[in-house]
């Protein structure tokens, strides 16, 4: 849903208001929320009905939003806002064999993430049937501080930058194992930063158990990060270290030495990247619920 705290705050004098909350208007629709209604749409962005009103009929008009008169939905012509943006980079497609070769080795999902914002998105992923979920796609996002995959960019980032980020994080616990003190995690991501790879052991979901390692550029910049998510019950702590971890780096590594020839996704502010060829799928606004599949 949308960004709602920022409809208040003070803007700079060439900030247009309605812009935002058109766009507002579009982000209202997520994977869980396909079709909504005028009134849905005006509460969630905290518009008035006229107000919603008009939106929505205007990106009707546009061809961005199809009515049937009661409820709205997206068109793929949305698609087109961001393809220019996404047309220009290639490092899901570069990444995307070494994560299939990865996960026939492994015979665990693997996925690479980007940092946006203060979220983790999923930009390219190669499942596996054992376990892992079908609401974990490219464009998934979660908090990046409780995701290894998350941490493993996070603990790479200036500590004036880290401080920044943990003073502003929603901390609040998602399971009884999650890291919830600024101190705790700037502990964490200094270990992680000295080992080169996290560990998160069920602290985004009871039962996910998830390590990470960070993917570097030509110049030496982490630009993204490559995980492993495997069902605890199945998988211990030091199994994770000992049979993927080393797996999980040769893989980077081979990432990287094609970064280093193509050159792409250079630099930090090149991180967020294109969907892998499936096709480009817009990003949840918030983090979907990771569902486990207990499988004997």
């Amino acid at each position: 849903m949308p960004d709602r705290h920022r409809f208040g705050t003070a803007r700079e004098p060439h900030f247009v208001r309605s812009f935002e909350r058109g766009l507002a208007v579009i982000r209202a629709f997520d994977a869980e929320h396909p079709a909504l209604t005028l009134s849905e749409v005006a509460r969630s962005c905290e518009l008035t009905r006229a107000a919603a009103r008009r939106f929505l009929l205007t990106l009707v008009d546009l061809g961005y939003v199809h009515t049937d008169g009661r409820l709205f939905r997206l068109t793929p012509r949305v698609l087109e806002l961001g393809y220019a943006y996404l047309s220009t980079f290639t490092l899901p497609d570069l990444a995307l064999p070494h994560l299939e070769r990865l996960v026939a080795q492994v015979g665990e999902s693997s996925s690479l993430c980007v940092l946006d914002g203060d979220a983790i998105v999923y930009v390219a992923r190669v499942p596996t049937s054992r376990i892992m979920t079908a609401t974990i796609t490219v464009g998934t996002r979660f908090p990046a501080h409780v995701t290894s995959v998350g941490r493993v960019i996070l603990a790479h980032l200036p500590d004036e930058e880290i401080d920044t980020r943990l003073a502003r994080a929603d901390l609040r616990p998602l399971t009884r194992r999650t890291l919830t003190s600024a101190d705790q995690l700037r502990t964490e991501l200094r270990r992680v930063r000295r080992q080169g790879y996290a560990v998160v052991d069920q602290e985004l979901e009871e039962g996910l158990r998830s390590v990470a390692a960070p993917v570097r550029d030509r110049d030496g910049e982490v630009v993204a990060g490559v995980n492993i998510p495997v069902h605890a019950g199945r998988t211990s702590v030091e199994s994770v270290r000992r049979d993927l971890l080393p797996q999980l780096l040769a893989t980077v590594a081979r990432i990287e030495a094609d970064l280093c020839v193509t050159g792409t996704a250079t630099g930090r502010a090149r991180a967020s990247v294109a969907p892998a060829p499936a096709g480009p799928t817009p990003p949840p606004a918030g983090p979907a619920p990771l569902q486990v599949e207990h499988q004997p």
